[in-house]
This record gives structure tokens, C-alpha cells and sequence, in this order.
């Protein structure tokens, strides 16, 4: 059996997958049988209980008393990363928690396997933090500690595209100029790549690597940019204090963004909530947010508006029940409404892609495919925009949540053997 795998930590999903002599690769089974665990971690604030991905979920939908912590990767390379947060009475350091996370991801996938893993080859964005290669290589490097405080003794790192790019390499039967599209929880990260069955078999591949590019935007952004243009003028965004000013934004920008929404509960932001309750012209949409806070229901409202995102990659329409807020209230979002909240985010995207085509000098009409990877990528709107930069390439839907793991099981087996 093999001691190295492909670990894929990701911002909303996680996975690790392996390879074995005879066989393809393939993702380890983290939870239930499923292959995925989501990136979620919940600490019992009654005991020492902590549980990890979909019943971390369950335990905080259920009303469990205890902290949610989701979107933990969006932290490497930032200021927040050497801080705090509190975590039953104590205080925990962020790189500590994403440790819990990296180190439970590493034993299930063991227990799965029937083997200890020494060696992995971690997927990482191709920006951790957009243009600040300082902050980027720190970002890198903290990951690998983490990684190796968890047990795994040898680690290379490979972008995650590149990855999703080998998945796919499996697959075919010709040589492809490909355009690898992997939009995550938390970066859009592209590739260019030529791709074949001969090429497979190089351990070397950066001549097959025409370029490379990304911007630390994906799907946790469209979700704040939907929950701040649809969900928190309900609760008093954008509304006036009597002096005539508009309502203070941070706390709605920290309740829409699931790394910050904890923020939103300590005293001080509390503080500014009664402040600015006590200035409103119109209190009924802050009463709103009171009740939120006060249930601790930030998350609870995130994860709606995520349910949202994804319903609108398939229906020009929907409903979101909003009665934790407000008994029946009903919020109604149309895809015009979604597509208007990340216009933004999707041209910055697109830019990205532009600029990555000129760099490598690849005229649009000749790439070959597009390989569309990661839950995000999905998103209607995204997929046209960047289908119109590339005419003549066919579409073709990789493993949105498995292809990035498996890809890098294969990039473990050419390194490490």
C-alpha cells in the first residue's frame, strides 16, 4: 500500500485520495461513506465535544449551544491567522483550529485506507492573497506546518487546477489545449495545459504548463455579495439614522462573510448594535438584526443564502424562508437579482483569464476545452462569460468536488512513488 496521498483542503469541501498498484486513483471515503467532508468544524460549548462536516452542520442547525467554524482555509495568509477566538471559555489561536481540521481530515482518510500516510501532496490556490507574493509564501508555509504537525512527514505542494488537470488527463485519448476553470469556496484559480496520455506519463510536467493565474474570489464571495444586496437590507443595510446618515455597514459585511460572522456576537459589536438601534429613523429592520444576533443565528442565515446561490444555477427563481428572522417572513431572489450582486466578481474573473491568454501568448480560438471544476463553477453566469472568451473550445464538467483529490493522488504517485 501507499504511504502518500493527495489532500485537497478545501474552503467549503475537503478530500484525500490515494493511489494503489493495479488501480486508479481514488477518493477515500471521510464521512458516512461519503467522499467529501465539509471544511466545518463545531465545539460543543456543554462539553468537550467537537464534531467535523456534516454533522458539525447538524449540530448547529439542531441548537446545540457552541461555536461554528467554516471557511478556515480564507484565513491563511491573513493578519487573522496569528490571532484568536473563543472556543468553550478558552482561547484558541486560529492556526490551532485549522490543525483540529487538517489533523481529523488525515485520520479518517487513514482509517479508511487501512494505512498511515507520511507523504502528501496538498493542493494549494494559485493566490492564496492576491498580489502579495510575501503574504502568499507565508500562507504556503503555514499550511505545511500545520500539515506536518498532523503527522505527514514529506510535502509538496501543486495548484489545484493543475490537479483537477491531471484527473481529467486520465480520461482522454488525444492531446488538448486545455483551460482548467476551478471555481472553489474561496479562489478562482485557472490553468493552461496540454494535456495527452504520452504526457501523462512525464514526472516533469512545467513544459505542459503554459500558464497560470487566479484571483481570490469564489463561492464564498458570491454568497456574501447575494446575502448584502438581497438579505441585509432586511435587517437595516442601507437604511437611515435620524441625523440622516445611512446605518453604519461593518456588521452586515461581517455577518455576510462565514469567516467574520462570529465577530458579529462579541460584546463590542454588540455595543455598536444597541448605538446604532438607538439612532435608527425605522427600528423594524433592526429589530431584525437583534433577533439574529441575539439567536446566534449568523451561520444559520449564511447557509440559506448559500441554498440560494445553488438554487439559482438552476431555476431563473426562488424563495427563501427567513421565519428564524421574523415568523413568515419570505425573501424572493431571481437570477437577474443574483447575477446583478457578482457582475463585479464574475469581470474580475474574466479579466483574469483574459490576462492569463495574453501572457502565455494563446489566441482564445485556439484552446481546445474548457474543464469546468469546483462547486462554484456551476454558476450561470460565470460559465457564459468565460465560455465567450473561448468560442470554439467544447465545455466539459469535470468532478466539481472529487477532481482536485484525485489529481493529486496522481501528482503523489509520479513524486513519491
Amino acid at each position: 500500500m501507499s504511504n502518500a496521498c493527495g489532500l485537497d483542503f478545501g474552503t467549503s469541501n475537503s478530500t484525500v485520495g490515494w493511489t494503489r498498484p493495479g488501480h486508479p486513483a481514488a477518493l477515500l471515503p471521510l464521512e458516512d461513506g461519503k467522499l467529501t467532508l465539509p471544511s466545518v468544524i463545531f465545539f460543543h460549548a456543554e462539553d468537550a465535544l467537537v464534531s467535523y462536516g456534516r454533522a458539525a452542520l447538524d449540530d448547529y442547525l439542531a441548537g446545540y449551544e457552541g461555536r461554528l467554524m467554516r471557511s478556515l482555509k480564507s484565513l491563511l495568509g491573513t493578519s487573522m491567522m496569528e490571532d484568536s477566538t473563543e472556543v468553550m471559555g478558552q482561547a484558541m489561536p486560529f492556526r490551532k483550529l485549522l490543525a483540529h481540521f487538517i489533523g481529523e481530515l488525515k485520520a479518517r482518510a487513514e482509517r479508511s485506507a487501512g494505512t498511515t500516510f507520511t507523504r502528501a501532496v496538498l493542493g494549494r490556490p494559485v493566490f492564496f492573497i492576491d498580489e502579495d507574493p510575501a503574504a502568499d509564501r507565508l500562507a504556503e508555509q503555514t499550511l505545511a506546518e500545520i500539515a506536518r504537525d498532523a503527522g505527514f512527514r514529506d510535502i509538496e505542494f501543486q495548484y489545484e487546477p493543475i490537479a483537477a488537470a491531471f484527473d481529467y488527463e486520465a480520461k482522454i485519448a488525444d492531446e488538448e489545449l486545455v483551460l482548467v476553470v476551478d471555481i472553489g469556496g474561496g479562489t478562482s484559480d485557472f490553468s493552461l495545459v496540454r494535456l495527452s496520455p504520452d504526457r501523462a506519463k512525464r514526472i516533469d510536467r512545467r513544459e505542459d504548463i503554459l500558464a497560470n493565474g487566479g484571483v481570490h474570489i469564489g463561492g464564498t464571495d458570491f454568497d456574501r455579495a447575494l446575502s448584502l444586496a438581497r438579505a441585509m437590507p432586511l435587517l437595516g443595510l442601507g437604511s437611515k439614522l435620524r441625523s440622516g446618515k445611512e446605518m453604519p455597514s461593518s456588521q452586515y459585511f461581517d455577518l455576510a462573510s462565514w469567516h467574520t460572522i462570529n465577530l458579529v456576537y462579541t460584546r463590542k459589536a454588540w455595543s455598536i448594535v444597541m448605538d446604532n438601534y438607538r439612532d435608527a429613523a425605522d427600528t423594524v429592520k433592526l429589530d431584525r438584526l437583534i433577533r439574529l444576533i441575539r439567536e446566534r443565528a449568523g451561520h444559520w442565515l449564511a447557509i440559506q443564502m448559500e441554498a440560494a446561490k445553488i438554487a439559482l444555477s438552476g431555476v431563473d427563481r426562488t424563495d427563501v424562508d427567513l421565519h428564524r428572522i421574523e415568523p413568515e417572513l419570505m425573501l424572493s431572489i431571481t437570477r437577474d437579482e443574483f447575477d446583478e450582486s457578482i457582475g463585479k466578481l464574475v469581470a474580475k474573473t474574466e479579466k483574469t483569464v483574459t490576462d492569463m491568454l495574453a501572457s502565455a501568448g494563446v489566441d482564445g480560438a485556439s484552446v481546445d476545452t474548457i474543464l469546468f471544476t469546483g462547486g462554484s463553477s456551476s454558476v450561470p453566469m460565470l460559465r457564459h462569460q468565460l465560455g465567450q472568451l473561448l468560442p470554439r473550445a467544447r465545455r466539459v464538467e469535470g468532478d466539481l468536488f472529487g477532481g482536485i483529490g484525485s489529481g493529486l493522488a496522481l501528482d503523489a504517485a509520479r513524486k513519491f512513488g
